[in-house]
């Protein structure tokens, strides 16, 4: 099958997501084409089935801001012309799912049927989707799509709850490929990190107020005055200041530890005791779940999607959003006691492999069988 799959190459969740699975279908044996406007962060290689076709926006004077919804559906009927593209898989409704839409439109208008699924993620629904603004191209690009997916129960229901959507929504979730996971680190040396009997706490997002770092903070700054800790916080973005701001208030700076946007997220968590992820929402909660598949538990709020990935007194534990009294007790509780740390942290790994890419990418092979159906 050839596929093009559209998606935003970044750092977050949606992109890394999009680029695993282009990755895993193209060992498959399909015939991968992403397209946007950036080789995708964790496509590292090219090979005989997968293709980069960047997506070029001309600016003009006459734009305040550049259309590259324009630039993206003009690119994508081009390349399912030329490389006889037979499916659209396109990740994040805004503008994605509104640019696929157009390339239909044109396509159609030579007298080529392409189907088109849309897989959300989660802040292109709860957030901005939900806007005014956008809302109602939101609501006619998902209604438009030939089959719709979500990441978990959770986003399917929001999206339900927010739009007039007319059209079934799978649930597929976000997956993770274990066999990466299988190899330890030679260099994982804890002293690189921390001094010797001092847990290591893990944090990794793109600082946005969603994520409520200062929650990450106010947790950590409670375990530590019970037992001696680091923090080690993963990411960029707007909250990052006022983290480190925290600290010095807090007087913690020395413990904390801020690493940058990362590549080598997996030698990072093989260092950790104890994943935080106090988010106000979540739609699955991905990163949790790559916590997890290192063997790491993970202390959470209790919204969105994580719920279905952190199972509550198996792989860690859930409170309510903005509890850090909560999420810091069973820190501590859990991180003072070894033997029932070492029980979570199997546990975590185990509850990892249900959600292996071998056992998601049939059932998105299976949606695009059921997409030639619809369109």
């Amino acid at each position: 099958m050839k596929i093009a799959i559209v998606c935003y190459p970044t750092f977050g969740g949606s992109g890394v997501v999009a680029t695993e699975l282009g990755i895993a279908l193209a060992n498959r044996g399909h015939e991968v084409h992403f397209i946007t406007y950036r080789q995708p962060v964790r496509l590292a290689l090219l090979n005989s089935n997968i293709h980069f076709h960047e997506v070029h926006v001309p600016k003009y004077p006459l734009f305040h801001y550049q259309p590259y919804e324009l630039a993206l559906s003009s690119k994508l009927v081009d390349m399912v012309k030329l490389h006889k593209i037979e499916v659209l898989h396109v990740h994040y409704a805004i503008p994605h799912a509104y640019a696929g839409y157009m390339a239909k439109q044109m396509l159609a208008e030579e007298g080529i049927s392409i189907p088109m699924v849309t897989t959300l993620h989660g802040t292109d629904i709860t957030l901005v989707g939900s806007h005014p603004f956008y809302k109602p191209a939101v609501t006619f690009s998902i209604n438009k799509s030939d089959v719709v997916t979500s990441v978990s129960e959770s986003l399917r229901e929001d999206t339900l709850r927010l739009f007039d959507v007319k059209k079934d929504i799978h649930v597929v979730p976000n997956f993770i490929d274990m066999s990466k996971y299988s190899k330890t680190f030679e260099d994982c040396r804890r002293s690189m990190m921390a001094g010797e009997g001092e847990r290591i706490i893990t944090h990794i997002s793109n600082f946005r107020k969603v994520k409520r770092i200062r929650d990450v903070i106010r947790v950590f700054y409670e375990v530590q005055k019970e037992i001696p800790a680091k923090l080690l916080m993963i990411g960029e973005g707007p909250e990052k200041e006022g983290a480190e701001l925290l600290c010095e208030e807090l007087g913690i700076p020395e413990k904390v530890l801020y690493l940058g946007n990362s590549n080598e997220i997996d030698r990072i968590l093989c260092f950790s005791d104890l994943f935080l992820l106090p988010s106000e929402t979540e739609s699955f909660g991905l990163v949790a779940l790559e916590a997890m598949a290192n063997g790491v538990p993970v202390i959470s709020s209790n919204t969105g999607g994580i719920p279905e990935v952190n199972r509550q007194g198996v792989t860690g534990f859930l409170s309510d959003v903005g509890d850090v009294q909560s999420m810091a007790e069973n820190a501590i509780g859990l991180l003072k006691d070894e033997n029932r740390l070492n029980i979570f942290k199997k546990n975590a790994r185990e509850e990892a492999t249900k959600f292996d890419i071998g056992q998601i990418v049939p059932l998105y092979e299976a949606i695009y069988q059921k997409a030639f159906t619809v369109a």
